[in-house]
């Protein structure tokens, strides 16, 4: 492992810990810091990332878990809900480790996750929530939607691989601020 593998690893792991005490502020945290390795690879020089797709999905590994085991304390239905869409993830992760195919994440999206930060937010605020098979149906389109287009962006269309991180945020900030130029 380099030294730049070791330093994201372990604020990888520092960013997922969070979510234990406070799980949709931590949820949010992981999340962001699951996206700061594209800025730390970019700014650090500590010899390289090797497999960066796989070194990822591991490291995934470590929030998804603090997810699972906050995710694990809830009511019936949204954690029942919870553990397969892990489940699912999980087998995608595993079918990604032995075909390296990074398409087939389209077939296996990290649901769970924006699951986990949904029914967080709805505990957060105290929302009263009602989990039949139709408001969680109607819940999951969007869900669904926002994760798939993610998906797509990163692991198909691979529309940010031409871009280093600090490229992509300033092509963002250009064009948020182009109307008022």
């Amino acid at each position: 492992m380099t030294t730049e593998e070791l330093i994201i690893a372990v604020v990888r792991v520092l960013g997922s810990l969070p979510v234990l005490r406070w799980p949709l502020a931590g949820g949010i945290l992981a999340v962001l810091v699951d996206l700061s390795d594209l800025f730390m690879r970019n700014l650090i020089e500590a010899g390289g990332v090797g497999n960066y797709q796989e070194f990822d999905k591991w490291l995934d590994q470590v929030y998804m878990l603090t997810f699972l085991l906050v995710a694990l304390r809830w009511a019936p239905v949204p954690r029942g809900i919870a553990v397969v869409l892990y489940a699912y993830r999980l087998i995608g992760f595993v079918t990604f480790e032995i075909t390296g195919t990074r398409e087939v994440l389209l077939i296996f999206p990290n649901l769970f996750e924006v699951w986990f930060l949904f029914v967080a937010g709805v505990h957060f605020f105290k929302i009263d929530f009602d989990y039949s098979p139709k408001h969680v149906a109607m819940a999951f389109v969007p869900l669904l939607s926002i994760k798939m287009f993610q998906e797509y962006t990163l692991h198909y269309g691979q529309w940010l691989e031409g871009f280093t991180a600090v490229e992509a945020v300033e092509a963002i900030w250009d064009w948020l601020t182009s109307p008022f130029r």
